[in-house]
């Protein structure tokens, strides 16, 4: 144990972990020649397609340090998003350090600082480390000064790397050796090993990914799940190298997987501790916090046929993804589906993708929304994550939205900016102070339902990209909130209905008819399309009829043949519109409910 290092890799997105990650597996030898290529631990297509880390990665490490001995090196590359902290939270548990890494053409921005004090609350050694000191904007001195007054870590013997180029990358390798505690741990106590991830595979089952804090395992040996109570007898242990390299066993302070034919997904769940039935462990890991979705919406099969495939499915990737949640909803012009939570909008698109990509489902998304909470006439407290529960206006007493605190770090040219996007978003300005001379960070209260659209986007695009953000859920305020319906030929359609503030309610309305007028197909009947609160309509839009040319047999004759055919007609597209059904193709919801467009 004396000479294993658990450590993880932490910074704001764009940093360059997932490049020092390559550089670190190019020094130790862990990456085959053959199969070399960049962000090497970002295993997925939708990874590599969008260029950020989504899932923590990893892998095992041999390195042979200045002092001459061997190292074993265990390594999770780790996300940078806001939306994907729960990850990064899994992965400093299995841990005793981590790499923080700071672009020094950025200096310290928001998720560096929301990881460094996710690190500190669990006790890790911290190691800064100033990255892209090739380019020719880099302020090294500045990130320094900026580490040690915003995160109060020492930087004096930060190393000073270059990444992209690997320059200076081994002195990473010896101050992780140098700084880093080796694991707490003793072999011979009774097995307690902690799940920090897991994944389905179709052919050995439900793979679980693990740090062992004390004892040993090895293929053969009944384990106990401690919170499900399950037991398994397990197939094959092994390490990250960085494809499932089996092992004898697996013993006090490694990081690694085991496999024990685990067919059902909800009986190894991420958090439990894993022991021996022969020799079980008195007390279970602490886990870790219970993760709060923030944003909701229904995923919906095109086809309700694979209503049961859908479930299996989820259950599968929930497996992979702790911070996803779902429970079965109802739709009545959608049918069976599920309600899904998420951490974020990027969490929500990137969660939907995966679903499509890895298990060729083919999903409706519902509008996103987030959860109020609502006081009855009769005394009741509701919380409400879908527009279809909420009561009648009548029986409302009161309604409150989720608000989130918010802090903005951008450069002091874009405060004014910045400002006013708060403004526009309904937030409340609460503060700033320099970071240093340049940098601002910024202090406000903004409505969740507000953030989570298209709030982070347009920070972006105001300030060049400079400005970055975190957020957390702070409380619930009083709004004036009101549920739009849409109706479409009267008939009310609930997977288009919406809750939103009473000011923006015309715009939401107005935009969502317009939309709905270029999807769905004209009918031999007028349809009309209305926005409505409650029985008052506040945006309205027909699609024409189509029309039968009823004269074209008409070649000659007296004028009233032909005013009989229009009239017989006319009665017609009366009848038709009142007892006509309107057809509403599945593309047409994919298009209207499009996440992009919202």
């Amino acid at each position: 144990m004396n000479n294993i290092r658990n450590f993880c890799i932490v910074a704001h997105i764009d940093h360059g972990k997932s490049t020092l990650a390559d550089r670190l597996l190019d020094l130790t030898g862990a990456m085959d020649e053959r199969k070399k290529r960049a962000q090497f631990l970002d295993s997925m297509d939708l990874e590599r397609e969008k260029g950020i880390t989504i899932k923590a990665s990893a892998i095992t490490m041999d390195y042979k340090a200045a002092d001459g001995q061997i190292y074993h090196l265990n390594m999770i590359d780790t996300p940078g998003h806001v939306d994907f902290s729960y990850e990064v939270s899994r992965a400093i548990a299995a841990c005793e350090g981590a790499l923080l890494i700071v672009d020094c053409t950025q200096g310290v921005e928001a998720q560096t600082l929301a990881n460094a004090y996710l690190a500190i609350e669990h006790d890790l050694e911290i190691i800064p480390v100033i990255n892209k000191i090739d380019l020719p904007s880099a302020n090294i001195e500045e990130a320094k000064l900026e580490i040690e007054e915003v995160l109060g870590i020492d930087s004096s013997y930060a190393p000073e790397i270059s990444a992209k180029t690997g320059e200076n990358v081994n002195e990473v390798l010896e101050a992780i050796i140098k700084y880093i505690p080796e694991p707490v741990g003793d072999p011979e106590k009774p097995l307690k090993a902690l799940i920090f991830d897991a994944q389905y595979d179709n052919y050995r089952g439900v793979v679980t990914f693990v740090r062992v804090i004390d004892g040993k395992v090895r293929a053969g040996d009944e384990i106990l799940f401690m919170q499900s109570k399950k037991r398994y007898e397990v197939t094959e242990v092994g390490i990250f190298n960085p494809e499932f390299k089996k092992k004898s066993n697996l013993s006090a302070g490694e990081v690694g997987y085991i496999m024990a034919s685990i067919k059902s997904v909800s009986e190894a769940s991420v958090g439990d501790t894993i022991t021996l039935t022969s020799n079980p462990a008195k007390e279970i890991i602490p886990g870790y916090k219970e993760v709060t979705p923030m944003v909701f919406c229904g995923l919906y099969p095109t086809v309700n046929e694979d209503y049961h495939d859908l479930r299996e499915n989820l259950e599968k990737f929930q497996l992979n993804d702790a911070a996803f949640i779902f429970e079965p909803e109802t739709s009545a012009a959608l049918g069976s589906g599920f309600r899904c939570g998420f951490l974020g909008l990027l969490h929500l698109e990137i969660s939907v993708e995966r679903l499509r990509r890895e298990y060729g489902l083919e999903l409706i998304t519902t509008i996103p929304s987030v959860v109020y909470h609502i006081t009855t006439t009769d005394g009741k407290k509701l919380e409400i994550d879908n527009p279809l529960k909420m009561p009648e206006v009548t029986k409302i007493v009161s309604m409150e939205e989720p608000i989130a605190s918010v802090k903005i770090y951008t450069p002091e040219k874009y405060l004014g900016s910045m400002l006013e996007l708060i403004q526009q978003k309904r937030g409340i300005y609460e503060n700033m102070h320099y970071v240093c001379k340049e940098r601002v960070e910024l202090q406000a209260r903004i409505p969740l339902s507000e953030l989570i659209i298209d709030f982070y986007d347009k920070l972006k695009s105001r300030s060049s990209g400079y400005a970055s953000m975190e957020y957390e859920l702070s409380g619930y305020e009083p709004a004036n909130l009101v549920k739009v319906d849409i109706l479409v030929n009267g008939e009310s359609v609930d997977a288009f209905s919406i809750i939103c503030p009473k000011e923006s309610a015309y715009e939401r309305g107005r935009t969502m008819v317009e939309r709905l007028k270029e999807v769905i197909p004209q009918h031999l009947f007028a349809i009309p399309i209305q926005a409505a609160i409650g029985g008052k309509i506040i945006a309205r839009e027909t699609i024409r009829a189509l029309r039968k040319n009823v004269l074209a047999k008409c070649y000659g004759g007296d004028i009233t043949r032909k005013r009989k055919l229009l009239e017989k007609q006319k009665e017609g597209k009366k009848k038709m519109r009142d007892v006509g059904n309107v057809s509403i193709p599945q593309d047409a919801f994919m298009k209207v409910l499009k996440l992009s467009d919202n």
